[in-house]
C-alpha cells in the first residue's frame, strides 16, 4: 500500500512545511518560521507569492518590505529579540532584488542570527534563456547571481527539482535551529521550478521539533579551566552575545556573586549584567570604559563567555597587556572557543557557566582586587554623569546628552537600538543598560541602515515593549524606506533622528589618521571644490514625516526631553528629530586603541603624524600563542 500524498507545488509545499516547524529549548516550543517578509516580481510573483496568498495569514503570516536588505535586517531584529529560538523568512524574485539580499545575509552570518533567505532563480529547464535579470557567465551555465550569497551563508542550496526540496528543506531548518551554526541560510528557487506541481508525501508536512542543545563542559575541559581560575590573581570576565542567546545572565550573576570576578561587556553582550551590579565594568576594548580597559591590561585570565574576540574588544590584540596572560574561553563555537591560543569549554554559554560556579564554591577574588576595580567603577560613573549632565535646559544638546535624556525617559524593558556611526561608541561607554534585551547594537557588521527595520522586527517579536531606534543623519538616509512598513503595520516604533550634517565617526577617525575629514562632509563644494561650504538644506523631519511617522522637532535639552517622553506614550510610530551641537558635554575619548592603518609615506603633515602615533600603538601589539 502506498503512502498518502498531497499535489501541491514546489512553493506551496515550502510554505506549509515552513508552517509546521518548531524550535524547542528547556521545554518551551516556538514557532521557527514566524512569518515571511516578501517583494514579488517575476522571479517569485507565480511560486512563493502565490503560495503565500493560498496559505493564508493563519498558516503563513506575510509582512511587507520595501527594500530587501531592510527585510532581512528586519527579520534579523525579530530573531535577536526572541534568543534565536524563532526566525523569519525573506522571499525576493531574481535579479537585483535577490543581491540585494547581500548585506543583510553578511550581517545575519557575521552575527550568528538565523534567517531564511528564498530567492527566485533562473529556469532550471532553460525555455527561456538568457531571462530577462539573468547573469550570462560564459563557462558556467550554472551559475546565478544568488551564487553572491554563497559566502554569506551558513547553508546553500538550489532547488532545482521539486523532490530536491525536501532533504535541502530539512537541512535548511537543522542549520537555523544549530546554537552554534546558525546565520543566514539560503534556498534559490528557481522560477519554473515553484511552480511546479509534484505528489509530496504527507509526512512531510507533519509537525517536527528541533530541539535547541544545551551541551554540557567537558569534564577534563573543565578541570582545567578551573584550575587555570583557581591560580588567578587578576581574572576577567569578557561578556559577549552568547550570554543573551543562550539565556545566560542570571547564571553569570551567581557566578559573578559567589566569586567576585569582574565583567567587561562586548557590544553584543552589554546588559549581560546589569549596569549598577558592582561587578559590572561595563563596555570592553577602543569603545569600552576605562575601567573595563584598566583592568583588562593588567588581567593575568581573561575568561570569554560567547565572544568571539572582534579587533575592537581586543583592540586590535593590544588590550591585554599582562606578561603571563592566559585565557579560557567558554563557547558552543569551536571555531570561537580556540582563539588567542585559550584554555576551551566547548558548550552552551548557561550550562558551562552553572557548570563553573559548581567547581568554584568556596573561590573568591582577592578583596584587595574587588576593592580596586569597584573604585575604578565608581569613578567612571562621574564620568558619565558628566557626558550627560545638562545645567542649560535651553541649550542645543550635545549627542551625549541626548542619551541622558532617553536615560532619564526609557523604562528597564525597553529597546534602544542602534548600529554605526558614532553612536555605537559612546552607547558602548556610557549606556546604563537595565535589563537583558534592552542594549541592542549590532556591531558584528556595523551596518548603516539596520536600525529602523530592525526596530520592526523588535516590535513584531515584543509587541508591548517601547523600541527606540537611534540614528544619525547619514544612516538614516542610507535607508529610511522601512517606516512606510512600521506605518502600515501600525508598529509604534521611535526614532530619534540625529542631525550633524555628515559621516560625523568616520569623520573623526578620518581625522585621527591623517585623512583630514576628507568627503565625510555633508555640505556643498567650496570655490576650491571641496566640500566645505554651508550644510546641505535638506529637512529629515519633514522626510520622516512624509512618510507617515508623527514628528516632533526638538531645540534644547527641555524640548527634547518633552518629545522623548511623548513618544514614548504615543501609540503610533514617531520621530524625535533634534539637531546636536558640540557646545557642552562630550563623550570622553577612546580608552583603547584600534588599528586602521595609515599611509607610510605622505606629503600631508596631519598623515605624516598620523603615521608616527599609528608606529608607536602598532608595537604594543600581541600575538597570544
Amino acid at each position: 500500500m502506498s503512502a498518502p500524498t498531497r499535489r501541491l507545488t514546489v512553493a506551496q509545499a515550502l510554505v506549509r512545511f515552513l508552517s509546521v516547524q518548531y524550535t524547542e529549548r528547556d521545554g518551551v516550543r516556538h514557532r521557527l518560521i514566524a512569518g515571511t517578509w516578501g517583494i514579488f516580481g517575476h522571479g517569485n510573483v507565480a511560486g512563493i507569492g502565490q503560495a503565500l496568498l493560498e496559505a493564508g495569514e493563519d498558516t503563513m503570516p506575510y509582512h511587507q518590505g520595501r527594500n530587501e536588505q531592510a527585510m532581512v535586517h528586519a527579520a534579523v531584529g525579530h530573531a535577536r529579540q526572541l534568543d534565536r529560538l524563532s526566525a523569519q523568512a525573506v522571499t525576493t524574485s531574481i535579479g537585483p532584488g535577490a543581491t540585494n539580499l547581500v548585506t543583510g545575509a553578511a550581517l545575519a552570518t557575521i552575527n550568528r542570527i538565523p534567517v531564511l533567505l528564498l530567492p527566485g532563480d533562473y529556469f532550471a529547464t532553460r525555455p527561456a534563456d538568457p531571462l530577462l535579470q539573468q547573469l550570462e557567465h560564459p563557462t558556467e551555465a550554472d551559475v546565478s547571481v544568488n551564487d553572491t550569497l554563497r559566502p554569506v551563508s551558513r547553508y546553500f542550496d538550489r532547488v532545482t527539482r521539486p523532490e530536491a526540496l525536501i532533504p535541502s528543506a530539512l537541512n535548511a531548518m537543522r542549520v537555523l535551529a544549530d546554537p552554534a551554526g546558525t546565520g543566514a541560510v539560503t534556498l534559490a528557487l528557481p522560477q519554473d521550478v515553484q511552480a511546479e506541481a509534484y505528489d509530496w508525501p504527507e509526512e512531510f508536512f507533519a509537525e517536527r521539533v528541533w530541539h535547541v542543545r544545551r551541551p554540557a563542559p567537558d569534564a577534563a575541559e573543565l578541570a582545567e579551566a578551573l584550575r587555570a581560575i583557581r591560580a588567578a590573581r587578576r581574572p576577567l570576565i569578557v561578556a559577549g552575545g552568547g550570554v543573551h542567546h543562550s539565556r545566560a545572565e542570571e547564571a553569570l550573576k551567581a557566578l559573578v556573586d559567589a566569586t567576585g570576578i569582574p565583567v567587561a561587556s562586548t557590544q553584543a553582550g552589554k546588559g549581560s549584567l546589569r549596569h549598577d551590579h558592582p561587578a559590572d565594568l561595563g563596555g570592553i576594548g577602543h569603545t569600552g570604559t576605562a575601567v573595563s580597559d584598566d583592568i583588562a591590561r593588567t588581567a593575568d585570565l581573561v575568561i570569554g563567555v560567547g565572544t568571539r574576540y572582534s579587533d575592537f574588544t581586543t583592540a586590535s590584540g593590544t588590550l591585554f597587556q599582562h606578561p603571563d596572560v592566559r585565557f579560557v574561553n567558554l563557547n558552543i563555537a569551536a571555531f570561537d572557543a580556540h582563539k588567542l591560543a585559550a584554555r576551551t569549554l566547548v558548550c552552551d554559554a548557561r550550562t558551562g557557566l552553572r557548570a563553573l560556579l559548581e567547581g568554584l564554591a568556596d573561590h573568591r577574588v582577592d578583596s584587595a582586587y574587588e576593592a580596586e576595580y569597584r573604585a575604578g567603577k565608581g569613578r567612571w560613573e562621574q564620568v558619565v554623569e558628566a557626558a550627560y549632565a545638562a545645567d542649560d535646559e535651553h541649550a542645543v544638546p550635545t549627542q551625549t546628552q541626548v542619551l541622558g535624556a532617553l536615560d532619564a525617559v526609557v523604562g528597564d524593558d525597553d529597546v534602544v537600538i542602534n548600529a554605526a556611526g558614532s553612536l555605537p561608541g559612546d552607547l558602548h561607554k556610557l549606556w546604563r543598560a537595565r535589563s537583558p534585551r534592552q542594549y541592542h547594537l549590532e556591531y558584528g557588521y556595523s551596518c548603516m541602515g539596520y536600525e529602523i527595520p530592525a526596530a520592526i522586527g523588535v516590535q513584531q517579536a515584543t509587541p508591548d515593549t517601547p523600541v527606540w531606534a537611534l540614528v544619525g543623519d547619514g544612516t538614516y538616509l542610507m535607508m529610511p524606506t522601512e517606516i512606510v512598513t512600521a506605518v502600515q503595520e501600525g508598529l509604534p516604533v521611535n526614532l530619534v533622528l540625529l542631525q550633524n550634517h555628515g559621516y560625523a565617526s568616520i569623520g573623526g577617525l578620518s581625522e585621527s589618521v591623517g585623512g583630514e575629514r576628507f568627503g565625510t562632509a555633508y555640505r556643498y563644494r567650496a570655490a576650491d571644490g571641496s566640500f566645505t561650504g554651508a550644510p546641505l538644506p535638506v529637512d529629515l523631519a519633514a522626510n520622516a514625516g512624509s512618510l507617515g511617522m508623527e514628528v516632533l522637532r526638538a531645540k534644547t535639552v527641555r524640548e527634547l526631553r518633552e518629545a522623548l517622553a511623548a513618544a514614548r506614550a504615543s501609540d503610533r510610530p514617531t520621530c524625535v528629530y533634534v539637531e546636536t551641537g558640540t557646545a557642552g558635554p562630550a563623550a570622553p575619548p577612546a580608552e583603547a586603541w584600534w588599528d586602521v592603518p595609515v599611509a607610510e609615506t605622505a606629503s600631508r603633515e596631519a598623515a605624516v603624524r598620523a603615521r608616527e602615533e599609528y608606529d608607536r600603538h602598532s608595537a604594543d601589539r600581541r600575538r597570544h600563542l
